[in-house]
This record gives structure tokens, sequence and C-alpha cells, in this order.
């Protein structure tokens, strides 16, 4: 097997996962596609598939028991710890990794400029007919309850609330990926002593210790593939959207208390450029 046909194995694959699980022709026109992702999962298993297939063939690593073992058995253990809404839940949230909602903090800012100005202009209430131009929810909400002349305090207070539920729900996903990372080699170790105990038992029969050995080697295998090339690895990316999700969050709250106290444009400006490292500041003025 070449290069090329393991490449097209694993893109179809990737490909036919996502388009059953998340519907690739039901995104968003603001939704794009993560490379890294993409570009990740290929390399990864494109690499351990070409090293098996040059070692003798792909076949001496396909055991239904082995997968049996690590896939019935780290599942089963998720279920067990946690609440099966939650499991289902998470096919959503895994959404997060293959797709990606683009908001750049530049246009955040540039657009909070905008409503500085138009605040200072025309007053806090007049912010209520920009309000259907705003296509982010939450700095809609935020408008919203300024326009609502609630206070300073009180407005703080519910969207950070948000923001705690927000990671809350988050880390819940991440957390769930993570333990599966830490089941799956797990139940690689459960497979192996399987694998032993049937080897020792028919030790006297030559032609059953290969067989025994091959599920005790192959579930250990599988176990440490899923959990450092899947399982983890999503962890890993889900935790790195949601800080970045919330740094955008906490941005946008800055910047309506700062539109909400009278401040200059340029002052809220100033105050919103200290979210990003000065070589993506990008003035308005």
């Amino acid at each position: 097997m070449d290069w090329y046909a393991i490449c097209c194995i694993c893109w179809h694959c990737v490909q036919l996962l996502s388009e059953c699980l998340f519907g690739i022709n039901k995104l968003k026109s603001d939704d794009f596609v993560d490379l890294a992702t993409i570009i990740g999962i290929l390399g990864g298993f494109s690499l351990v598939i070409a090293a098996m297939a040059s070692g003798g063939g792909l076949s001496w690593f396909i055991n239904g028991p082995a997968m049996m073992i690590v896939l019935g058995g780290t599942l089963g253990a998720t279920l067990i710890n946690y609440p099966i809404s939650d499991i289902f839940g998470v096919v959503k949230v895994a959404k997060q990794v293959f797709f990606q909602r683009e908001q750049k903090v530049a246009d955040v800012i540039r657009k909070l400029v905008e409503l500085s100005r138009f605040s200072r202009r025309k007053g806090i209430l007049a912010l209520q007919d920009e309000m259907p131009g705003i296509q982010d929810s939450f700095l809609s909400k935020a408008v919203e309850l300024m326009v609502d002349g609630m206070e300073p305090g009180a407005v703080s207070g519910i969207l950070e609330t948000e923001i705690d539920c927000l990671e809350r729900r988050h880390r819940l996903g991440a957390e769930i990926f993570a333990t599966m990372g830490s089941f799956a080699p797990a139940m690689g170790m459960i497979g192996t002593l399987i694998g032993l105990v049937q080897m020792l038992m028919q030790i006297d029969d030559p032609r059953a210790i290969g067989p025994s050995m091959a599920i005790a080697l192959v579930t250990t295998f599988y176990g440490v593939i899923l959990a450092n090339l899947v399982f983890l690895p999503i962890a890993g990316k889900l935790r790195n959207r949601s800080d970045c999700e919330v740094m955008i969050k906490k941005l946008m709250i800055d910047g309506i208390l700062s539109i909400q106290a009278g401040d200059n444009p340029r002052v809220v400006e100033q105050k919103l450029h200290s979210f990003v490292p000065p070589s993506q500041r990008q003035s308005v003025f």
C-alpha cells in the first residue's frame, strides 16, 4: 500500500465521519473547517498506518476481540462516569474540533469602537437601532442590557455569570474526552492481561499461543492509539477553543462597560487592545 492510497483512505474516513456526525453541508456561512485538525488526523494516522504496512501487513493489526475490549470497555466506563445525556451532548461539542466559527478579535474591537462613536454622538438609547446589525448573540445581549438602563455592576454580573456557565459546558466536553483518553490505555492493559491468561492456560498448545499473544499486544496498541491520537488531542483542542471564546467575551464586557461609562472611542480602543499582542493591534483611527 503506497502513501497515496493511505492518504486517500484516511481522508475519506474523516470526510465520511464529519458528514455523518456534523453535517458539512449544513454549516453556517461564517463556519470554516479547521485545517490543523484535519492535517493532524491525516498525518498522524497516515504515518502510523504506513509504519504498520511496512513491517508486514495491516491485517496483523486487525483484531475483533481486541477492538471490542478497548472500544466497549472505554464506552462502558465513560457511561458509568457520566450521565447518558452528557455523553450524547458531547457529539455536538466535538463539532468544534473540526469546524470553527471565525470571530476575529480585531473585528470585535472595531465593532465596539463603532458602537462607542455612535453612543457618544446620539446617546446610549440610540444603540437600540444598531442591535439588528450585531450578529454575535452575547454582544447583542450586552448592548440590550445597557440600553435597558441597568447599572454597570448588574450588566457585568449577568454577563460574567453567562461566561461561567459557558466555561462549565465547555469544560465538561473536554473532560469527557480526557476521561476517555485515560480509560482507553487502561482497557488496553485489561486486554493484555486477558490475552496473557489465555496464552498461559493453553501453553501446552503451541497453535493457541499466537492468537492469544496477538490479543495481548494489539489491545494495548489500540488503547494507546485512541488515547494519544483521538481522545486527548480532542480534549486539548476543546480547551483551547474555550479559552479563545471566553477571552473574546470578556473583551466584549470591558468594551460595553467602557461605552456605558461614556469613555472616548480612542480610550475604548486602547482598553481593548490590552487583550491582544502588540503585533496584532490595529487602530481604527
